[in-house]
């Protein structure tokens, strides 16, 4: 199970697609495995877009949620732990 204690924040409101995936991109390469981060964001396009960078990037989508025209996701980066991870195992 992951741990909820996030790590870093990022807030994307007011970012369009695809900068709210780029930016979290970026933070995750200096993150540690496991830990979490937290991103708000505001462009719809983001509940599709970060869980399609999650599951490419092998990073766990712990959590998403909307909160009106708001959007909160939670992202452990990827770990050998990660439950995401057993399942793609298999991709170069």
């Amino acid at each position: 199970m992951p741990s909820e204690v996030v790590t870093v924040t990022l807030d994307a409101t007011g970012m369009l697609c695809p900068l709210p995936v780029l930016r979290a991109r970026r933070i995750l390469d200096d993150m540690n495995n496991g830990d979490i981060l937290k991103i708000t964001a505001t462009d719809p396009a983001s509940v599709r877009d970060i869980p399609a960078f999650c599951q490419m990037s092998r990073h766990t989508l712990v959590m998403a949620e909307a909160n009106g025209d708001t959007f909160v996701f939670k992202i452990q980066k990827w770990s050998n732990e990660s439950p995401n991870n057993e399942a793609n195992d298999n991709i170069p």
